[in-house]
């Protein structure tokens, strides 16, 4: 079983990211995950805090040589900011300097006034430095890895942004192997020109109203087996895994398999993917479906067809205009605290969204072919391949 864990601060000294059950033998480079991290940074609304930071790998266990061990991995993206921050996010010091000022006023939409109620805190900084989507970046690090793997496989995730405030992308029909190159070439990782385009003047209107604006990132799979997941218990379902990863990304507040909510109106006989027989097997799989509307899942398995997945993104919950608010000490009607935030971080949802995908694609490859060595689960998969292609 492949476990993953994420551990640090938004100002503390680093962000960490823990994966055990990660099988030896994988080839990897700083590359494979530093362009990832990049990529993280980047996109039209991003704020401040982006240009501070320059998010690198550091594997402080489980690799040689560029090599996977198989042991438990480790990994670090130190935090530049903590030079900035140290005396109020010391681990042992007492806080001490302007920043170190008690946070009471809780943002609404954010983990603030729920967090310092629940563990019982009187300072929300104890509560945002956790909360914070600066967290992602041990997901982004921990996904290059599943990624990596993925490829072993000839499988691949990609994704793009679809739709931000009231901005919609005309992006149906773009074929998912030109997702990457295409959302790359856009500020917005938008795979329409011209969408692109309006998106950003959405953006930069929010910025000057002091706002924030939301949207919808796609992220699509190909080149899977069938029968990945299971439906004998709920926790095995392949659909309810993702779904509990996508909700998990902080701000994250809906998600959508295949046709989803569009689908709600439509007739059974106008929404079930026809079954055929095909000369042509992909991934061992000979029967294969006239339509995906079920974006690539039945039963909690996957079909051996595109897993899609739409995800939609709240605005965040800092604005440069706060909400109304209470103060926790005095409780007296305020204002929200205001932190350094961003405008739009929706692109940078779409290299999140990746990330968390390889992670449980990752994790149900390992469940379905074991093996302690990437060798040993491509001779698995080889074995299960050629079996499910006589059938």
């Amino acid at each position: 079983m492949l476990t993953y864990y994420s551990a640090g601060e938004s100002h503390g000294r680093g962000i960490f990211c823990f994966l055990d059950g990660f099988p030896a033998g994988l080839e990897i480079q700083p590359d494979d995950v530093n362009f990832w991290l990049a990529e993280r940074q980047k996109g039209f609304g991003r704020g401040g805090r982006m240009r501070i930071e320059k998010d690198e790998v550091d594997v402080l266990a489980g690799l040689r040589g560029g090599v996977t061990l198989g042991s438990p991995i480790l990994l670090a993206v130190w935090n530049r900011d903590f030079n900035n921050w140290e005396d109020a996010m010391d681990p042992w010091k007492p806080p001490t300097g302007k920043r170190a000022e008690k946070v009471t006023q809780p943002r609404p939409g954010h983990a603030d006034l729920v967090g310092a109620l629940k563990y019982g805190h009187d300072d929300c900084r104890n509560v945002l430095e956790r909360a914070s989507a600066r967290e992602t970046a041990a997901r982004v690090a921990a996904g290059a890895f599943c990624k990596k793997l993925l490829a072993h496989f000839n499988v691949g995730v990609a994704a793009h942004v679809i739709r931000i405030g009231d901005v919609e992308a005309d992006v149906e029909d773009v074929p998912s192997n030109e997702i990457h190159e295409r959302s790359l070439e856009s500020e917005v990782r938008c795979c329409d020109a011209g969408a692109s385009e309006r998106m950003k003047a959405a953006i930069k209107q929010a910025k000057h109203d002091k706002d924030a604006l939301g949207g919808i990132v796609e992220v699509r799979s190909w080149g899977l087996p069938p029968g990945l997941g299971s439906y004998t218990q709920w926790d095995r379902k392949l659909d309810a895994r993702i779904a509990r990863a996508m909700v998990s990304i902080q701000a994250v507040k809906g998600v959508e398999i295949g046709l989803g909510f569009r689908g709600a109106a439509r007739p059974g006989s106008a929404f079930h993917d026809e079954i055929i027989y095909s000369d042509e097997p992909s991934a061992g799989m000979h029967y294969r479906h006239l339509s995906n509307n079920a974006g690539g899942t039945e039963g909690g398995m996957s079909t051996g067809e595109e897993i899609r997945v739409r995800i939609m993104k709240k605005p965040i919950a800092t604005l440069m205009q706060p909400l109304r608010s209470v103060n926790m000490e005095t409780r007296e009607a305020t204002e929200a605290i205001r932190e350094r935030s961003d405008t739009c971080a929706v692109p940078a949802l779409g290299v999140i969204v990746e990330a968390a995908l390889a992670i449980v694609l990752a994790e149900a490859f390992i469940e379905r072919f074991g093996g302690d060595s990437v060798d040993e689960m491509k001779r698995n998969y080889d074995g299960y391949v050629a079996a499910i292609e006589q059938r």
